[in-house]
């Protein structure tokens, strides 16, 4: 670990806290290295919790900013609407002041999109408590809000594909959709690629077309991105 940071500190690049917040774990990795660190979030999670948690979790590693990634809608820098999934007392929440650090946040699928990205046109969908969802286009990142939008039956995309469409309808139906849902998606989208990352993404035998399989790790490299390439738009 001690290496990895020298080896930060020799090039100019910050060592970078990544936070992957998620509806069942707040999840945290370094830039300088060493092992993931989680603790269990869930409805009543709170920003206060967030910055309680993260703290304890951190405790004892060397870090110089922040990324984070929130699961919902961000506006400079900060969150714009509670999370669908989590507690209240997200909107306008400032990161920065609490963690006394300098934070770049975003929406956790556009983080993981970050960390997944090689190039060209990429959709990145997120199958986990909910559906994420974000798009890069040579370079330029777009978080997308596609999980509430109407899909069959009076439901949305999340209600068939996310954590409640597994749990009501089976895995086997739930694949079918899956794979229905990424099928329209890339036709309304026109990406080069499509990656499916999330936790339920291991429920999945087989992958649609143009699609490749995500791994949630890449959340933290989506957040050391955030502060090391330059060419990166968010």
């Amino acid at each position: 670990m001690a290496k990895a940071a020298r080896t930060a500190a020799a090039s100019g690049d910050p060592i970078v806290l990544s936070i992957d917040v998620g509806g069942s774990h707040v999840k945290i990795l370094t830039s300088a290295g060493g092992e993931m660190r989680r603790v269990v979030s869930g409805p009543g999670l709170t920003p206060e919790k967030v910055v309680a948690s993260v703290s304890e979790l951190a405790e004892g590693l060397d870090y110089d900013v922040i990324s984070m990634g929130y699961p919902g809608p961000v506006a400079d820098n900060r969150p714009s609407l509670d999370p669908f999934n989590l507690g209240k007392g997200w909107n306008g929440y400032d990161f920065t002041a609490a963690f006394g650090k300098p934070v770049r946040l975003v929406n956790d699928a556009l983080m993981q999109a970050i960390g997944s990205y090689d190039g060209g046109r990429m959709l990145f969908l997120g199958l986990g408590t909910g559906l994420g969802a974000a798009m890069i286009i040579r370079n330029v990142g777009q978080p997308m809000e596609l999980a509430h939008l109407p899909y069959k039956k009076g439901a949305s995309f999340e209600d068939y594909v996310g954590e409640r469409g597994l749990a009501k309808r089976g895995k086997k139906k739930w694949r079918r959709h899956v794979f229905d849902v990424v099928d329209r998606l890339r036709a309304a989208l026109q990406p080069d690629y499509v990656v499916i990352g999330g936790g339920n993404v291991d429920k999945l035998d087989e992958l649609p077309e143009k699609s490749r399989r995500g791994d949630n790790t890449r959340a933290f490299e989506g957040g050391f991105r955030l502060w090391r390439d330059k060419a990166l738009i968010v």
